[in-house]
């Protein structure tokens, strides 16, 4: 029986797990440590989901073994299209679930609940929006909020899935930067997320899925790889490459020759700045 490392949150060996009797991952060896910052990668159907729900304890294991640290406190965020939004219930209210769902035995808000939900509300930038019904915020207000909901905890282990989805440019910049300050102060944070330039490219650590099993595991520069995406995503990827930045496109059909697995230094590529705003 495999037991957890002393310096591991999370560990799966072997595991296959899935849905209703249906894999959906198979053979995935995979090591958490406190501290870390990580981004689940892949197309639509390949299991970034079910590896995050598997964190939680709420996905089928058929095979090997699924391990989290004792005593681990672990925050959830959904993807946003799966909340109901015509639900009568104010911020407050959501950010306050999250802080009864960590003692259930006491069935009633302290006020203790209260200063700990105004703390958190603060830290996210929604104070203002308190007592507005959830239904009649912004997506990105919407998504700080099921965010408080999840640090109201104090959680170990913050696992958010598609959490820039809807978002505009600014709104995914400033949970990205919420993101990276909560890791910073000790938050291990696991994340699934489509988007390959603005949001994997940043993160520290990505880990592939594709083919119903982990691809790749490391740093973007090892992950965003022309085969590795390929193989993910079932068509040729153009890989561009600048110092840190990576930016991953579709290869053209009308391009020959692009797919042929390398990735492209940026002097190959047109790059239009913003304006030197000291020369206006």
């Amino acid at each position: 029986m495999a037991t957890i490392g002393v310096n591991e949150l999370v560990r799966l060996d072997g595991v296959a797990l899935g849905y209703e009797g249906l894999v959906a991952l198979r053979d995935v060896n995979l090591r958490i440590e406190p501290g870390e910052l990580i981004g689940i990668v892949g197309p639509s159907g390949s299991g970034k989901t079910t590896l995050l729900r598997a964190l939680l304890g709420q996905t089928e294991i058929y095979a090997g073994e699924a391990l989290v640290a004792d005593n681990t406190r672990v925050g959830y965020v959904p993807q946003v299209e799966t909340v109901d939004w015509n639900f009568p219930i104010t911020v407050e209210q959501v950010v306050l679930l999250g802080r009864w769902r960590t003692r259930r035995w006491l069935p009633w808000v302290t006020r203790s609940d209260h200063a700990r939900a105004h703390e958190v509300m603060e830290q996210l930038g929604i104070a203002e929006f308190a007592h507005r019904p959830i239904r009649a915020l912004s997506g990105g207000q919407q998504q700080r909020s099921f965010l408080g909901r999840a640090l109201v905890g104090s959680p170990d282990l913050l696992l958010l899935d598609e959490p820039t989805s809807g978002v505009d440019i600014k709104t995914r910049h400033e949970i990205l930067h919420q993101l990276v300050e909560l890791n910073a102060a000790g938050v291990t944070v696991v994340l699934t997320t489509h988007d390959l330039n603005g949001v994997a490219s940043h993160l520290p650590r990505l880990i592939a899925l594709g083919e119903e099993t982990v691809l790749a595991d490391g740093p973007p520069s090892e992950v965003l790889q022309p085969d590795v995406l390929e193989r993910a995503y079932g068509q040729p990827m153009l890989v561009v490459r600048s110092g840190h930045e990576t930016y991953v496109l579709p290869v053209p059909e009308e391009a020959p020759g692009a797919h042929e697995g390398d990735a492209l230094p940026l002097g190959e590529v047109e790059v239009i700045a913003a304006p030197d705003h000291d020369d206006a």
